[in-house]
């Protein structure tokens, strides 16, 4: 008996120095488990939108809360409308000194696109704006830290062909190349949104107040004439950015979607290709007076309509310069018909250099989507000054001393112009 009782202690020791590593080793194990700083990290951002339906347009208040601490970016899109976005890379690179002759364009370009930032950021978009058309969109997001929220675009699909000049005469866009990977789609994808909706006040605001205990709250304007359909709305809570030098991995938690919708009505209607809405009372009064005029100077008013339509609305350069061509066939139509009854129209001459402008219709859409809007504008306001000038010249006192022949083409003009209104009274 006495030796059971002196084994005991021997036992109870052995037992202890077994099991005191294995205790020891699973204390140190539980720790991260409620570390304060990782379950807020982990933490996933809410958010809440105070209406969920607009009419062409309207202000909607974005809130909600994110982990203590970390930047709210909030991201809005159109997401059941894409339209297109192409972009001609003329531009000798820095790096080899060779113009690279790239075409890009996608189908899938939201028709809006935005990303709301802290107010505290408000300094930098007052430099894009004050850029002017030189800033650049991915050093903007990558300063205030919006590259984090960019999301919707960097996911679309873009070709890329390499151009000649002689593709573009015979009306090809060149060869396409192969896909590019995700990097390089989402950096082009950013050109490619910067040149559809150019300047920093569409793409940005500075406007999202952040409380020290995370919850924030943002003001979204969806200006008029944008397209309907379903928006989505989605936050980026940036709670940690880690610098190893070039590189920066970002720490961040992301919102689930929400969603509005944006109602219009006629006569405002949606244009797909355009991307934008537009109500159509006031391009028909503004055509009805252009095309008066247009006729008066033997052309249908597209050289007028063109840089109006560009100017007063949200449209892009190429569907303004596609979509004037048949607008104006309907004044040449009826032109057409009247200059033809008063003996006006010349068909042999009509129809000879009408041959050289079948051509130029088929090389002049191809080379209008390779070029951007201020190459536009320049174009056409040299085209229109010239001819302004020319015509200016031609109405002076010393070209029509000088120039009989056009006085007496004048007179006969008057003359059967006066004819043909006694004849149709």
């Amino acid at each position: 008996m006495n030796i059971k009782f002196r084994v005991l202690p021997i036992i109870a020791l052995a037992m202890a120095l077994l099991f005191a590593p294995r205790v020891q080793a699973e204390q140190p194990a539980a720790a991260p488990a409620v570390a304060p700083a990782a379950v807020a990290s982990s933490a996933a951002a809410t958010i809440n939108i105070d209406k969920t339906s607009l009419n062409d347009g309207g202000d909607i208040t974005v809130s909600g809360k994110a982990p203590a601490g970390s930047q709210v970016y909030v991201e809005v899109f159109s997401s059941d409308k894409k339209v297109r976005a192409n972009r001609f890379d003329g531009k000798k690179d820095e790096k080899t000194g060779k113009i690279p002759y790239k075409f890009y364009i996608t189908t899938d370009m939201p028709a809006f696109y935005k990303i709301l930032v802290p107010k505290e950021m408000a300094g930098e978009f007052d430099k894009a704006k004050a850029a002017g058309k030189d800033w650049k969109y991915s050093e903007v997001l990558k300063k205030m830290g919006a590259d984090a929220a960019y999301s919707a675009p960097a996911k679309i699909k873009i070709d890329n062909y390499q151009a000649t000049i002689m593709a573009s005469i015979i009306g090809s866009r060149g060869t396409l190349l192969p896909q590019m990977d995700e990097k390089a789609t989402k950096s082009e994808s950013m050109k490619l949104v910067k040149g559809r909706f150019r300047s920093p006040g569409k793409l940005l605001g500075a406007n999202v107040e952040i409380q020290p205990d995370g919850t924030y709250t943002a003001k979204l304007n969806l200006p008029p004439s944008q397209a309907p359909g379903k928006y989505n709305v989605i936050v980026t809570a940036v709670t940690e950015r880690i610098k190893e030098g070039d590189k920066e991995t970002v720490k961040k938690v992301k919102s689930e979607v929400v969603s509005f919708d944006n109602k219009i009505s006629f006569p405002t209607m949606y244009l797909n290709n355009a991307g934008t809405s537009i109500n159509l009372l006031w391009p028909f009064l503004l055509c009805l007076v252009i095309s008066i005029f247009g006729i008066l100077m033997g052309a249908g008013g597209g050289f007028i309509l063109n840089p109006i339509l560009v100017t007063l609305f949200p449209l892009p350069h190429t569907i303004v310069a596609g979509t004037v061509m048949p607008t104006v066939l309907f004044a040449q139509a009826t032109g057409i018909m009247n200059y033809n009854k008063v003996k006006f129209i010349n068909w042999k001459l009509g129809i000879g250099i009408g041959c050289a402008m079948l051509v130029g219709g088929f090389i002049g859409p191809k080379l209008t989507e390779m070029i951007t809007l201020d190459q536009f504008k320049f174009l056409f306001g040299w085209v229109l000054l010239v001819l302004a000038a020319l015509m200016f010249w031609q109405t002076t006192p010393g070209y029509l001393a000088n120039n009989k022949k056009e006085q007496a083409i004048l007179k006969e003009f008057k003359k059967r112009a006066e004819a043909a209104v006694k004849a149709k009274g």
